[in-house]
């Protein structure tokens, strides 16, 4: 049995994944028939796919917080060092479980995404839903790299961290509030802020797209790089982060 069945079969074995999944897409959708739904009028017509992308983000924290729990649940109940025991190679028994957990997030990115946007078409019939941009394109299949991206940096907090709500509340508190936080620091704070993570995630779907309702006609530059460098270095901060925690787990005990 391959390592990748392994950690398949482990991670939908527990409740967590599921119900993280069910929360992720209620959110995700809900949220974009809010957004959608009470636009009535001229309102309505003003309408974009952007708009209906409202929860996705929230969607993703929860994201975020399974691919923790995958890791932290089984360092939780000591399960993790029988896996060390049969698989002595630490580095490749979590790297196969991060291809697991990430795959599973792109998908969850794709269905929250596409799904939201057809519960705006259904609500805002009269709204141009057409997906015409190649911003808009985007937006739309980007959520599975940014919810796969997010698992990555995810499990790398988790294996590194440890404890559940640690590794939880760092992953919640960081993109939601340090990084929001850092403009108010005087005369580097919006400097930082542009290099930051999950500014540049935000900065890949959401640069140059129509903001409908948001008043805005289109998104401006939040980070000093275009949208696809901004993916590549949320990456690069995804996969920095997990190659130190695969080093740290390799020294460390379990």
């Amino acid at each position: 049995m391959s390592l990748i069945t392994v950690e398949r079969i482990k991670l939908f074995s527990t409740r967590s994944p599921w119900w993280c999944m069910i929360i992720a897409a209620v959110l995700s959708i809900g949220l974009a028939a809010l957004a959608t739904g009470f636009a009535t009028g001229p309102d309505e017509a003003r309408v974009t796919p952007a708009m209906t992308q409202f929860g996705v983000g929230l969607g993703q924290m929860v994201i975020m917080v399974m691919a923790a729990l995958a890791v932290t649940t089984e360092y939780r109940f000591g399960t993790i060092r029988t896996s060390f025991q049969a698989v002595p190679q630490r580095a490749a028994l979590l790297l196969n479980k991060t291809v697991v957990v990430a795959t599973l997030a792109a998908v969850v990115g794709l269905a929250a995404s596409w799904g939201s946007w057809a519960v705006g078409n259904l609500l805002a019939p009269s709204a141009d839903m057409a997906i015409n941009t190649n911003a808009e394109w985007r937006l739309m299949f980007g959520q599975a790299f940014v919810y796969a991206l997010s698992a990555i940096f995810a499990i790398a907090v988790g294996i590194l961290i440890r404890q559940s709500a640690g590794a939880i509340a760092i992953l919640i508190l960081w993109p939601l509030l340090v990084e929001s936080l850092l403009p108010l620091i005087p005369k580097i704070g919006d400097d930082l802020q542009k290099w930051t993570p999950f500014t540049n995630a935000n900065q890949f779907l959401n640069g140059e797209q129509d903001m409908g309702l948001a008043g805005a006609e289109a998104a401006g530059a939040s980070t000093a790089l275009s949208p696809w460098w901004a993916l590549a270095y949320f990456a690069a901060w995804g996969i920095g982060l997990l190659i130190i925690a695969l080093a740290a787990a390799s020294k460390r005990d379990a």
